[in-house]
């Protein structure tokens, strides 16, 4: 698979059958071979996505003084402010050439597990509100595409569903600024795979995103305006014995020419509840693919990944 598929999702949303089920085998066989599929029909407006898109470019034009108010001790970057080149790729020194925000998740755990308030920028009322509007259709929509995945897989459709509902979720709007002369061994996003269940990325501001394919040949990720784009992460990989492909991806520079252009960037990290086992489901392993992860938990996994990147001690 050289390129990466097109899908609806207001096929899956059908009460067609044959669409449906030409959904999820589509759906299905790219998140296999090549970890990424592009996707209409969610439920991101185009007005609530340039509305987000101003107010992340409102916040990160702040003077780096304001920024550095919103950057908190202790939280390991995962709610508001992580300054330029403090996240760096698993295995690479350089940090990478972006900064970023945090939005997370608006629920209260039913088991009572906490996660970090959500931080407010004080200059940019509206920052808050279409930050969590967002993150709230992006988490609904990446909902229906586990469903999905599920019936794949062969599990009930219901099966994500209870961990995501009130899921560990991240919302990371991402600036690459200019860059202002020839970076060492850094690049705006290093060849890594995420760490969560699957990433909805809203159209980026600026080419940049590549994917590796299964022939070892980098392509371009290019969406259309109404298009997100989907692709899985380690935790699925794992879930799923590798049976569902985590892929590496990775932001390059921009050619000399450009290098004075700011790159903007809004993935949304879909991350279930720290409770759920991400123990190999057991249809996924047999004699020839044995078991290729031990035991443990999503909460596990994800303390052991946030030390590899740099932003735990």
């Amino acid at each position: 698979m050289k390129n990466i598929p097109r899908v609806d999702l207001n096929d899956f949303l059908s009460s067609d059958k044959t669409k449906r089920n030409a959904f999820v085998e589509t759906l299905g066989n790219a998140f296999e071979h090549i970890g990424f599929v592009l996707l209409k029909g969610h439920y991101l407006t185009p007005a609530l996505t340039e509305e987000l898109y101003c107010e992340i470019k409102a916040f990160f034009d702040l003077s780096e003084a304001q920024k550095k108010t919103y950057e908190i001790e202790g939280l390991a970057g995962q709610r508001g402010y992580t300054s330029f080149g403090k996240e760096h790729a698993k295995g690479k020194k350089e940090g990478d050439l972006k900064e970023f925000w945090h939005f997370g998740q608006y629920r209260q755990h039913p088991k009572g597990i906490s996660y970090p308030e959500n931080i407010h920028v004080e200059e940019l009322p509206a920052f808050n509100i279409v930050g969590k509007k967002v993150f709230q259709l992006l988490e609904k929509t990446g909902q229906s595409v586990l469903q999905a995945i599920a019936i794949h897989l062969g599990l009930e459709s219901t099966y994500f569903d209870s961990f995501v509902t009130y899921g560990n979720s991240i919302l990371r709007p991402i600036h690459y600024p200019p860059i202002t002369q020839a970076p060492k061994n850094a690049v705006r996003a290093a060849a890594h795979g995420d760490i969560n269940l699957i990433t909805l990325l809203m159209g980026a501001h600026g080419r940049g995103l590549q994917v590796l394919t299964k022939e070892g040949k980098w392509i371009d990720a290019i969406a259309e305006k109404d298009e997100l784009i989907i692709n899985l992460g380690d935790m699925m990989a794992r879930l799923t014995n590798n049976r569902l492909k985590s892929t590496l991806h990775q932001v390059v520079n921009p050619p000399e020419s450009m290098w004075g252009s700011s790159r903007y960037s809004i993935p949304f990290f879909m991350h279930p509840s720290p409770d759920m086992p991400l123990n190999c489901l057991s249809n996924c392993i047999d004699e020839n693919t044995p078991k290729a992860y031990p035991d443990c938990t999503a909460g596990e996994y994800l303390e052991e990944r946030l030390i590899e990147l740099g932003l735990k001690k």
